[in-house]
């Protein structure tokens, strides 16, 4: 009897150890991350992308972004631990070592690199190496705790994966790849501060010096409609530059009309709804917009 419930408890407390390591690489965020970068690869050539460089670059992009992630969640676990919205994770609910977590971002991350050195091209492997110091370091360890501008300057490591994809396709960076970038880092200030400014009193808790928090909500909003204009007329500019085509800006200006309409009621008639939801429309109007460039360049080509 024993040696049959014995196996039972194993593959029990391995899966719950599974589940915990998982929880580590943020999969949300990094499924955004790896689909931004096979868009960035897609685009990169009007014909297939190879298929040692799609599954490799994928994989390896992903690997590294998910230690990024885990990093994040052990400089962080303190902060995770007051905050509503991450206390569940692994390392606040004592699930998982500070050790055990650093051990698994390295064996995750250098994995990732030294398939994206041996299988895709080194301009890729140390680009994304430049990302996973960028948020990893920079970020979370010194932008994070030190001012309200951290998501405006934070935001460059963010929205690197098509740039990523790009440089693993050609080699090279490319105009329209700093297009894609553009892009993403305009799109992550009104994203994060529509999350933070109904979660104003949770970042105040674990004194993380969020806009709301040292700028008021009022200035806040403000700044979610600037950007959220800016965004707007960067989004047009694929269309302007002949990258993309009527289709791709048909489906920018409505995608943009609809976050501006969010940014204008977030702004004029606040309410933590509205700021929810247009957080949660930002995520959709991305992989909109990445999805939408993709359908009108296979269309043109």
């Amino acid at each position: 009897m024993n040696t049959q419930v014995l196996p039972s408890g194993l593959a029990k407390t391995f899966a719950q150890r599974a589940r915990s390591f998982y929880a580590l690489t943020k999969p949300r965020v990094v499924s955004l991350i790896v689909f931004t970068a096979v868009i960035g690869m897609l685009l990169a050539t009007p014909g297939a992308v190879p298929a040692q460089i799609l599954l490799a670059g994928t994989l390896g992009i992903g690997l590294v972004a998910g230690a990024a992630a885990a990093v994040n969640c052990l400089v962080e676990q303190r902060i995770d631990a007051v905050m509503q919205r991450t206390r569940w994770r692994p390392l606040p609910r004592g699930e998982l070592s500070g050790l055990q977590t650093l051990i698994f971002a390295g064996a995750v991350g250098g994995l990732g690199l030294w398939l994206l050195a041996n299988f895709v091209n080194p301009l890729t492997m140390w680009l994304t190496l430049a990302t996973f110091v960028g948020y990893a370091v920079v970020y979370t360890v010194i932008l994070k705790p030190a001012t309200p501008q951290n998501i405006v300057i934070g935001g460059a490591s963010g929205a690197m994966p098509p740039v990523l994809g790009w440089a693993a396709v050609t080699g090279e960076v490319h105009t329209e790849a700093m297009l894609l970038f553009l892009i993403i880092f305009a799109w992550t200030p009104p994203h994060f501060w529509a999350l933070a400014l109904y979660r104003t009193a949770d970042y105040a808790k674990a004194g993380l010096p969020m806009l709301p928090v040292t700028h008021g909500k009022a200035y806040t909003r403000l700044q979610v409609l600037l950007y959220t204009i800016i965004l707007f007329a960067v989004s047009l500019l694929p269309y302007a530059i002949r990258m993309s085509g009527v289709l791709y800006l048909a489906a920018a200006c409505v995608l943009g009309a609809v976050f501006l309409a969010y940014a204008i009621r977030v702004y004029a008639a606040y309410s933590d709804r509205v700021a929810r939801a247009m957080f949660r429309y930002s995520i959709i109007y991305l992989a909109a917009l990445f999805g939408a460039l993709l359908v009108d360049h296979y269309l043109a080509h």
